[in-house]
């Protein structure tokens, strides 16, 4: 339940930046947000491998009982999310204008767009760092930790949107810069929250440490499962901005309404993360010890729990959807572009509950060649052909191919577990860190 709460607050600041922006004068303002962070998380999600990877190796490692496996897993995922930022910031001009080039969209929304690109483009550093401490610390069993992680950088994100657009009139810029600033006050408080665990658990590099960071074997299997979960998050995050691009081509307000709805999936997806980050940690754990009792329980139990949690935001978004985005926007053909696709939302997290935590329990158990096969299936077996034969529909073919992109996540990672469990293999650690 922290990290059901903590990971709410990271869609909250998603609405905040609609609302402050949505009320603004023209829609293309809210349009151009819209685009901008679809890229920016792109980017971030895509380098979410440096989160996953580090929460099921370091929940193994802490299940085994290994401090020493725990201090590598923890060096050599931030050497790995430094190296990467550096590359972002070389990189991040190129990137953008191709990402532009091919989004589309009118000249008003691409200009607000690239202004908050190369705002938000600063805090990769941060944000890349804070992927790493927030996996490592889930992996650590410390629900706690991460939740005041996200709860302090996300607050303090919401507080300075507010005051940086509607009170100082930055607008777009305003956004981007809150973004940056509140994810460097979140790197100071998670490392001092990894180093009180240092410091309490006694954890010191032991003889030999340095050699065994840099032992070749376990640096390419590290890198094989991020290189997985990679083209995992690739996949999942095409389809996100395959839906705000091509939103963007059906006008200004058709890709207004769809932010504002895709407030509402951000809620579903954080909320059940929240499920799928304490699976994760739970059964990487139950790995780690080689129990597999312990590891059904945790399957089973975050199952349940999380399906009750969807039926509310189905129970939501249902009796409370419009009053919602009235609230969210004052421009009234956003609105009614929004009501008239509000139900998709309804009908999501019923669908979508499943994938998110069985993506869980794949990341605990590092099987990142699993996760990697049945998205790719999910997005151009059904998301891309759904999409293809919906396009009469316009707006309405674009939620149904979403629909139907988590219905089949679900079931092709549901159809996966069954045949890996059938063999009696899920529940067993791959050695994807190279050691014993």
């Amino acid at each position: 339940m922290p990290m059901v709460l903590s990971n709410i607050t990271v869609p909250l600041l998603g609405l905040v930046d609609t609302v402050v922006i949505g009320h603004l004068a023209e829609a293309y303002y809210l349009g151009g947000v819209a685009m901008g962070a679809t890229l920016i998380s792109l980017l971030f999600w895509l380098l979410g491998f440096l989160r996953m990877s580090t929460t099921g190796l370091a929940a193994q490692a802490f299940g085994a009982d290994d401090g020493q496996r725990l201090l590598r897993v923890l060096a050599r995922a931030l050497l790995l999310a430094w190296g990467l930022a550096l590359l972002v910031l070389a990189l991040h001009r190129p990137l953008t204008e191709l990402a532009f080039y091919l989004a589309g969209g009118s000249d008003e929304v691409q200009h607000y767009g690239r202004e908050y690109v190369m705002v938000r483009i600063w805090s990769a550093p941060a944000a890349l760092t804070n992927l790493v401490l927030l996996g490592w610390l889930l992996g650590n069993q410390d629900a706690r930790a991460p939740m005041w992680l996200l709860i302090l950088g996300n607050g303090v994100n919401i507080l300075l949107d507010i005051w940086f657009v509607m009170g100082l009139g930055w607008q777009v810029k305003g956004a981007a810069a809150a973004s940056v600033l509140a994810d460097y006050v979140a790197t100071l408080l998670g490392a001092w929250l990894v180093w009180r665990t240092l410091r309490r658990r006694q954890l010191v590099p032991a003889a030999g440490f340095w050699r065994a960071l840099c032992h070749r074997a376990a640096l390419r299997r590290l890198l094989g499962l991020n290189r997985d979960i990679f083209i995992r998050a690739l996949c999942l995050q095409l389809t996100f901005a395959f839906m705000t691009f091509q939103a963007a081509r059906l006008g200004d307000a058709v890709v207004a309404a769809n932010a504002v709805l895709m407030n509402f999936l951000m809620f579903i997806s954080y909320g059940l993360d929240g499920f799928a980050y304490a699976v994760e940690a739970m059964v990487g754990k139950a790995v780690g010890q080689g129990g597999r009792r312990r590891f059904r329980l945790a399957c089973g139990l975050n199952l349940f729990w999380g399906a009750v949690v969807a039926v509310l935001f189905a129970l939501l978004f249902a009796l409370a959807g419009e009053a919602m985005i009235v609230r969210i926007t004052s421009i009234d053909v956003v609105r009614e572009q929004a009501f008239r696709y509000l139900p998709w939302l309804v009908a999501m997290p019923l669908v979508a509950c499943w994938c998110f935590i069985l993506d869980g329990i794949f990341i605990g158990t590092t099987r990142g060649r699993e996760m990697r096969d049945m998205m790719l299936i999910s997005t151009l077996g059904v998301f891309f052909p759904v999409w293809w034969l919906a396009q009469p529909l316009g707006n309405h073919g674009l939620w149904l191919a979403m629909l139907c992109f988590m219905a089949a996540r679900g079931l092709t990672l549901g159809w996966a577990w069954w045949r890996l469990d059938g063999k009696g293999h899920f529940y067993r650690a791959v050695r994807a860190d190279g050691e014993s």
